[in-house]
């Protein structure tokens, strides 16, 4: 959760360049990155949440064991569901609730069972631990791509 939570400190770092963007970088803003993040954070958290952990079964999933290890996540291989796409329009104030939302989730997330899950479209199934290392995972992926967009 200590790992989570410095993501998300540093997800709140930069709301305040969500209008930058670097074309040779992403065709997307820092701000679409941060509500993207927090969009995934908190979909993915709510649906752990609420998943019956009974229903669990263990699937092998190439992908994921080739890419958890590595703690990394391609750019541009895979396409956002609609999901959690971000708006048209990025507001500070909708980061901002989003990242309250996704502070409080992580409290929850340290209290449910071993056994809660999500279902993820690439890495398969995913027990709590492994969702954790995905939000892990994703959230990084996303903060390099706003390190990369600011630095260039």
């Amino acid at each position: 959760m200590k790992i989570l939570n410095r993501l998300l400190a540093q997800v709140e770092s930069y709301i305040p360049y969500k209008d930058q963007e670097n074309l040779l970088v992403s065709k997307a803003t820092v701000g679409w990155q941060l509500d993207h993040t927090l969009k995934v954070f908190n979909t993915v958290s709510l649906t752990l949440k609420n998943s019956n952990p009974k229903d669990y079964k263990k699937q092998f999933n190439y992908w994921r064991i080739l890419l958890f290890p590595l703690g990394y996540i391609p750019r541009g291989k895979a396409k956002a569901p609609k999901l959690v796409l971000p708006p048209e329009v990025i507001t500070k104030e909708n980061l901002k609730a989003q990242l309250e939302i996704a502070k409080n989730h992580t409290d929850v997330l340290k209290t449910l069972p071993n056994h809660a899950y999500f279902k993820h479209f690439i890495f398969g199934v995913l027990t709590k631990k492994q969702t954790l290392r995905f939000l892990e995972m994703h959230t990084k992926h996303h903060l390099k791509i706003v390190r990369d967009i600011l630095e260039n």
